[in-house]
């Protein structure tokens, strides 16, 4: 396409806006993630010679529009919803102008990044939800699809809501509190699971956190209680114990009922494995005595839902909107401007969508200039602030759009001047056709 535009001379501003048509299942909201990530992948648009070498090589290129991308750099302009935005269907999350070979390249990087990581961050904050105030730890790392993969989970999910990641690159990159226990094969490498236990609480007596499942769940709390009054007679006293598999609502009881004839009320314990936002509210709502949980390969890969129908269309080009008319499809021409209207209690009533230069009193306008002339306006948000605004986003949603299952459909509309534009736009593009 970019060859094309260039040969046919067409520079002119387009403008292209991001967007989901519908949600995953049993989604109600998304919460926006990896626009971050977006704009400096924007700002590092650029190909350097070898890619220029390589696109020679396929013989489909011509040699003055290779050297035309040579020189190519981001100069356009980009408004976004901030970082960790609860967001709804059909509204942008994204707008992009520039030059249109250079809005066009950037088409699948920009879905790439906001799609998947929206999709993490929205699984993880359904998560917290369910998980009605007790902690949860990313161990997704192992199951994620490839490394880049993981350290996105590991953002996406700390800005929703939770506590820590097993990922210590994350931790480190992101300034995530690290968190991480034993695995089965530390107490097979020892001659007993006792052993294992005191060998672990002898290198973190002030942090240590015993599996139980190896063998037998229940005779590893017994052993974990006996390890945990050794503890306390050094002056220590035993984190957590950890439940990673079987009936962990019917165990967790078990186990807490032997911790506390031990006189052990302040070990908690924390579960995994295969945990998903619909486990962790069964869980919760049975009343389990689980304190925290670790969440991996289902939230790691938003196993129920891995993709969104999100989408990248032009709505208008040298001032002109534009629009798609195919059946299901349909696009809406004209940049955009999200107004989010709340009730006196600062619960979300309904959006509107409307055209960039309308003003929908007396809703909060959403997208806001990220980028100019190619140059981020202000720097990556620290992720306190974007996991606060998650916060407030997900606090501001009536129970009903919150529901894990069936949720309510939120209001959505278009403004009346929107709806006329795209009327009208239809009809002129409906008698191209037809002559």
């Amino acid at each position: 396409m970019g060859q094309s535009y260039f040969s046919e001379g067409m520079a002119h501003e387009a403008t292209f806006s991001l967007y989901m048509r519908d949600y995953p299942p049993d989604r109600g909201y998304m919460v926006a993630a990896g626009i971050d990530d977006t704009l400096d992948c924007l700002n590092a648009l650029a190909f350097d010679p070898t890619n220029i070498d390589y696109l020679r090589t396929t013989g489909i290129f011509t040699g003055d529009f290779l050297e035309f991308l040579a020189a190519t750099r981001f100069t356009g302009s980009v408004r976004a919803v901030p970082e960790g935005s609860v967001v709804f269907a059909d509204a942008p999350i994204m707008e992009i102008s520039a030059p249109i070979i250079e809005a066009q390249l950037v088409e699948t990087i920009v879905i790439n990044q906001i799609q998947y990581q929206t999709l993490l961050a929205t699984k993880s904050a359904r998560c917290v939800l369910a998980a009605q105030g007790r902690a949860i730890a990313d161990f997704a790392s192992r199951r994620t699809h490839g490394t880049e993969a993981a350290l996105a989970m590991a953002r996406a999910s700390y800005i929703a809501g939770f506590a820590a990641t097993s990922n210590v690159l994350a931790a480190r990159r992101y300034e995530i509190p690290p968190a991480g226990t034993m695995a089965h094969s530390y107490i097979t490498g020892f001659s007993s699971e006792i052993e294992a236990f005191r060998a672990y609480a002898r290198m973190f007596p002030a942090r240590s956190i015993f599996l139980l499942d190896t063998y037998d769940t229940i005779s590893g709390a017994r052993n974990a209680a006996l390890v945990a009054g050794e503890m306390e007679d050094a002056g220590h006293r035993l984190t957590a114990v950890r439940l990673d598999s079987g009936d962990l609502d019917h165990l967790s009881r078990q186990v807490r009922s032997i911790l506390d004839e031990a006189n052990l009320g302040y070990v908690r314990i924390l579960a995994s494995g295969g945990l998903d936002e619909y486990e962790i509210e069964r869980l919760v709502n049975n009343g389990a005595p689980i304190d925290m949980f670790g969440v991996g390969t289902r939230v790691g890969v938003s196993g129920d839902a891995p993709w969104c129908d999100m989408v990248y269309k032009m709505v208008c080009y040298d001032d002109r909107p534009v629009m798609k008319l195919s059946g299901g499809k349909e696009s809406m021409p004209g940049s955009k401007q999200i107004f989010r209207h709340f009730d006196s209690s600062g619960l979300m009533t309904g959006d509107v969508i409307a055209l960039a230069y309308e003003n929908i009193a007396p809703g909060r306008p959403l997208l806001a200039e990220a980028m100019t002339n190619g140059q981020r306006i202000s720097p990556r948000e620290n992720l306190a602030v974007v996991r606060q605004r998650v916060a407030e986003g997900a606090a501001g949603l009536s129970p009903p759009y919150q529901r894990l299952r069936e949720p309510a459909r939120y209001p959505v509309e278009f403004s009346s001047t929107i709806q006329e534009l795209t009327q009208h736009t239809r009809e002129q593009l409906v008698a191209s056709i037809n002559t």
